[in-house]
């Protein structure tokens, strides 16, 4: 019956956006439709586990009725995405007239949200190499998208684009500048949520902020003026401070003991840098942080330090920026980790008063990555 009043909803509607949010496992996404100030979701949802047993669909409405529930459906984001489409055309009378792509990288020419050209593929399978772990993914996704809406303007919309203000004494490695010049360079990402924390404040923003997007992936970013002037993610979403399964930064003697002792394929190290560090290196096995405090609660040390160590590496990062900005006005937290667990955000911002982080500079927003996708490819549409 909910799938009935979201029919009799969307009767006679157009211009609706789909929004494709894809992670390694997971795909969020969104279908929205201009409303009277800013982009309304109509249908939110996730597929989760893909690739594994336990994979899920959930579709709700925007009354937040469950219209779509299945269970181990998930063989490969392809197949999530077509079990995406089936549900959006059943429960969706008119098709969407654009759908928005969430890129993780797209190499030193891709830096802003674009409509999606073959000219545009074909530089975003030539950058493969700086992000060998989503570039793959994101084309295919795209390719299975304009295979079910080949009717609808795709766009792609990068998560290091936010990051393109920042000076070149932040953006350029300590490496000879024949690097730099293929594109060696600090690129940082979660842009799209900074992008929505700017939108949420808009001119109540104020000059001095740092965002902190704390999840199973977790970067730090600060702004003057509304823009990214440093971010703690770097040529890769790898680097920076240690996240769930990512390492972060690392001493370059690390590679080359694993390189040269542990004779380390360019591929291992690959997996290992981002799949088997971080907390879940730390703890033992665990990488939640719900999971490493139900742990933490009950003595058991490796999952305190893995969290001591995650709050620590934020905490640091705090600081810095503020000594980097002169000051602080504002620090937001967002992000699975930052907006939920007040154990990491306490740890973190612990012993900084001395710098003037007092508790009315501190906010939790939830990040709103796919509406701010939404809103960047209404922009784009009206442009054309």
């Amino acid at each position: 019956m909910a799938g009935v009043g979201v029919e009799e909803e969307l009767a006679g509607k157009d211009n609706l956006i789909l929004v494709l949010n894809s992670g390694s496992s997971s795909l969020k996404f969104g279908v929205y439709r201009r409303g009277a100030t800013d982009e309304e979701p109509l249908l939110t949802g996730t597929a989760e586990g893909i690739g594994r047993k336990n994979g899920q669909l959930h579709i709700r409405s925007s009354d937040g009725n469950m219209l779509v529930t299945r269970e181990r459906i998930h063989e490969s984001q392809r197949f999530a995405f077509a079990a995406l489409a089936e549900a959006i055309k059943e429960h969706i009378p008119a098709v969407p007239v654009a759908v928005g792509h969430r890129i993780v990288h797209g190499g030193p020419r891709l830096r802003t949200h674009q409509l999606i050209t073959p000219q545009v593929l074909d530089q975003l399978r030539s950058a493969t190499h700086f992000a060998p772990l989503h570039i793959p993914q994101a084309l295919a996704l795209i390719a299975s998208a304009q295979s079910i809406f080949p009717s609808a303007a795709h766009y792609a919309c990068f998560d290091d684009a936010f990051h393109r203000t920042i000076p070149e004494l932040a953006s350029h490695l300590p490496l000879p500048q024949r690097y730099f010049d293929k594109g060696i360079r600090r690129y940082g990402f979660h842009g799209l949520s900074y992008e929505s924390l700017v939108h949420h404040f808009g001119e109540q923003l104020p000059e001095r902020a740092i965002f902190a997007h704390l999840g199973n992936g977790a970067s730090l970013c600060a702004l003057r003026s509304r823009v990214s002037i440093d971010t703690t993610m770097g040529l890769t979403p790898t680097g920076g401070i240690p996240m769930g399964t990512r390492s972060g930064d690392l001493d370059p003697g690390v590679f080359v003991y694993l390189l040269r002792h542990e004779k380390f394929s360019a591929d291992e190290l690959e997996d290992l840098f981002n799949h088997k560090c971080g907390l879940l290196a730390f703890s033992s096995g665990e990488s939640d942080v719900k999971a490493l405090e139900e742990r933490a609660r009950s003595n058991d040390s490796q999952a305190a330090l893995a969290l001591n160590v995650f709050a620590v590496s934020v905490r640091k990062v705090i600081g810095a920026y503020i000594a980097l900005l002169g000051g602080l006005d504002l620090l937001v937290f967002t992000g699975g980790i930052g907006e939920h667990s007040d154990r990491i955000r306490s740890a973190a911002t612990n012993g900084l008063e001395f710098l003037g982080l007092t508790a009315e500079k501190i906010q939790v927003v939830p990040t709103q990555e796919e509406l701010q996708i939404a809103r960047r490819c209404r922009t784009m549409i009206t442009q054309l």
